[in-house]
């Protein structure tokens, strides 16, 4: 115990001895937050704000109740645009074409055609031309219901089945953007925070025979090991939790009551995301050094090492397009993991039996790598990089 004690100590001198790097290592704790926030902010404004959308018309003046409704759609004429915006407007360049005799056909009731001219390639023109194409299609279905009940119609009779909506989610299940995001960052945190210091305290070492030196000593490879990945995964841990603490704080600042939202992450919530992330935490760092020490130099483990944070990012992702998941991703590692935050913040009860399931099998993983770590120790390949 004195032994582990010593190289435990030894691992946290060097992991905290360069601020530098150990600010670098939890740049990802502090950036998460504040993306979360911007992001959530612009995506909010994108789905219940509707800027005005300045659009070059020719003939207007034959369709004057048509252009008064775009107007209550906050889409208006290009000459109303202010001065500093008049620049991006003229290059999106988006134009409707009324045609003279609109005011002839809409008296025959003959369809009309309006032509709306802009480049549909251009991703900014998106937003805008659909936002046109709904008010004109309003107008439109507001024209033919006048024109039916002049013919004596009851316009009911159009709609013969209606569906009728009730929202069985709790309020927190609104607002899955940001869980999806956080759950994603905390993952992401989990992996990254640690990474630097896992590389340092095995292929550092290992070029600074500072390893060598330590198998020379009176001390089992699995000490050696296990005051390793305790060390970085103790700043593993230390970021997934700025995460938690920041994002909870930095979230006040969005208006989610824009889209009928609400965000808390009280103490339980925030103890049971950290329940769940620990084992993540242990699970990286062993993954990061068993590949670290297979490697021949640093800047090798570096390239192969820094390979493993796309797992966080890719899993989460592909479960959210999956449409029947499979039971057996309960247990898996990160996935397991990212099924069960999502429950936690649509608000619905915890499955404790699936925590403990893939906690279970995450430290089970985790065990494995480190006995097999330790045993490679023992071999001269591993610790002189030989091939």
């Amino acid at each position: 115990m004195i032994q582990f004690k010593a190289l435990l100590l030894k691992e946290y001198k060097e992991a905290f001895r360069d601020k530098r790097a150990l600010m670098v290592a939890l740049m990802m704790a502090f950036m998460a937050p504040i993306m979360i926030t911007v992001m959530s902010k612009i995506i909010i404004e994108k789905a219940i704000d509707e800027p005005p959308v300045y659009i070059k018309f020719t003939g207007a003046e034959y369709a004057p109740k048509l252009i008064k409704h775009f107007e209550e759609q906050n889409l208006l004429s290009f000459a109303d645009t202010p001065e500093e915006d008049k620049a991006i407007w003229d290059e999106r360049n988006i134009i409707i074409d009324i045609p003279e005799d609109y005011a002839k056909n809409m008296a025959e009731g003959k369809t009309i055609k309006v032509h709306l001219k802009a480049d549909f390639n251009d991703k900014a023109v998106g937003p805008p031309t659909r936002r046109i194409n709904n008010a004109v299609r309003e107008f439109s279905l507001s024209i033919g219901y006048k024109r039916l009940l002049l013919r004596g119609v009851d316009i009911r009779l159009l709609n013969a089945v209606k569906v009728v909506e009730q929202d069985t989610a709790k309020p927190d299940a609104t607002f899955i953007m940001i869980s999806m995001m956080m759950g994603l960052y905390m993952m992401m945190a989990a992996f990254m925070s640690g990474l630097s210091v896992a590389i340092d305290s095995s292929a550092g070492e290992r070029e600074r025979n500072v390893l060598e030196m330590l198998l020379c000593q009176p001390v089992s490879t699995m000490k050696i090991v296990l005051a390793k990945l305790c060390s970085a995964s103790t700043i593993s841990v230390i970021g997934v939790v700025m995460v938690l603490v920041l994002t909870s704080i930095s979230i006040g600042f969005v208006d989610l009551t824009k889209i009928g939202a609400t965000f808390s992450l009280g103490v339980p919530k925030a103890l049971t995301l950290l329940f769940l992330l620990l084992p993540i935490c242990f699970f990286a760092t062993a993954c990061q050094l068993f590949l670290a020490f297979q490697t021949k130099s640093f800047k090798e483990a570096q390239s192969t090492v820094n390979m493993i944070i796309a797992i966080p990012a890719f899993v989460p992702v592909a479960l959210m397009l999956m449409d029947d998941r499979p039971q057996w991703l309960d247990w898996l590692p990160i996935a397991g993991q990212s099924l069960i935050m999502e429950d936690i913040f649509k608000g619905v009860e915890v499955n404790w039996l699936a925590m403990l399931t893939t906690s279970g099998v995450t430290i089970g993983i985790t065990v494995a790598l480190v006995v097999m770590l330790a045993n490679k120790l023992k071999s001269e390949k591993v610790v002189m990089a030989l091939s």
